[in-house]
């Protein structure tokens, strides 16, 4: 089972006002991307507005990068529930589908203790013959995975890593001593790319990876050279796009991103709002100093 490292886009989802999926330009993103160097695709992430989209267009998203990507590099979709029965059925259908992995999501309304969190994972990862790589964000989910639960799930053949997006840095090291080689780590957008290769990370799933895909796979390529002053260099002119992504909705940064790029990836899904003018003057003027 090969271990997925470098750079994975988290794409957008582009979504009519009528529901329809925008195939055609979720293709040439992906496409771009992939001849941009990416190492991977990540559809159905935070910035794919998986919390907002049915059944049907979840499926359209998959079927669409799959094709897209035509076997060049991993699609890892993102499989997100409330339920076990639920997530079981979507890991079920990305693989169908020709996925190469799943980002497990654990949804929640009420909170889950451990048991419970760590029986979610542990059951998307049986349900499927494909390399699982957990993701945990405490700033929006309810129950978040604890270091145990982290390292008890590390043993499972198939679960292959973890995103943490807690933008705790000693938290990625503590995993790391408590897992080692057994689960790989990948940065979110919350943490610094570079200093979370330095630690020892195998790259990073992120939505601001969608805009800067050159820039982004050469910091990674610097960093896994060890050329840590440049790449320090190249990080701390790419961070501006972190900071101004930070102020606002991160989907309706990349679509607004996207859309002065030239891709009509259209607004956010609602009740999620696009950003105004002003706020899209300062995503322009954030890639303008990158670019």
């Amino acid at each position: 089972m090969s271990l997925f490292r470098g750079v994975f886009p988290y794409l957008v989802s582009p979504v009519d006002a009528d529901g329809t999926v925008r195939t055609a330009v979720l293709e040439r993103l992906s496409a771009d991307l992939i001849d941009a160097g990416v190492h991977g695709l990540t559809p159905l992430g935070s910035t794919g507005e998986f919390a907002y989209l049915d059944r049907r267009q979840r499926a359209a998203v998959v079927e669409t990068v799959v094709r897209a990507a035509g076997g060049r590099v991993p699609v890892v979709p993102g499989v997100a529930a409330t339920t076990i029965a639920e997530a079981v059925l979507q890991a079920r259908a990305c693989a169908a589908a020709g996925a190469d992995g799943i980002l497990a999501i654990c949804e929640a309304y009420f909170p889950l203790n451990d048991q419970a969190v760590e029986a979610y994972f542990r059951a998307v990862a049986d349900a499927v013959d494909l390399p699982v790589v957990l993701y945990t964000n405490p700033n929006f989910q309810r129950s978040d995975l604890s270091l145990g639960v982290i390292e008890r799930l590390a043993a499972h053949p198939r679960i292959i890593g973890i995103k943490d997006a807690s933008s705790n840095t000693g938290r990625l090291l503590s995993i790391m001593n408590r897992c080692g080689d057994r689960l790989a780590v990948f940065s979110a957008s919350a943490h610094i790319p570079a200093a979370v290769m330095l630690l020892g990370g195998r790259g990073w799933m992120a939505g601001p990876a969608c805009l800067v895909p050159r820039d982004s796979v050469r910091l990674y390529e610097l960093c896994a050279a060890g050329r840590w002053d440049e790449a320090m260099a190249l990080q701390r002119r790419l961070w501006r796009v972190n900071e101004i992504f930070a102020r606002y909705n991160m989907a309706a940064c990349v679509k607004a991103g996207l859309a002065l790029k030239g891709y009509d990836v259209g607004d956010p899904v609602p009740p999620q709002q696009p950003l105004d003018d002003a706020a899209r003057a300062v995503v322009a003027a954030a890639l303008a100093d990158v670019s």
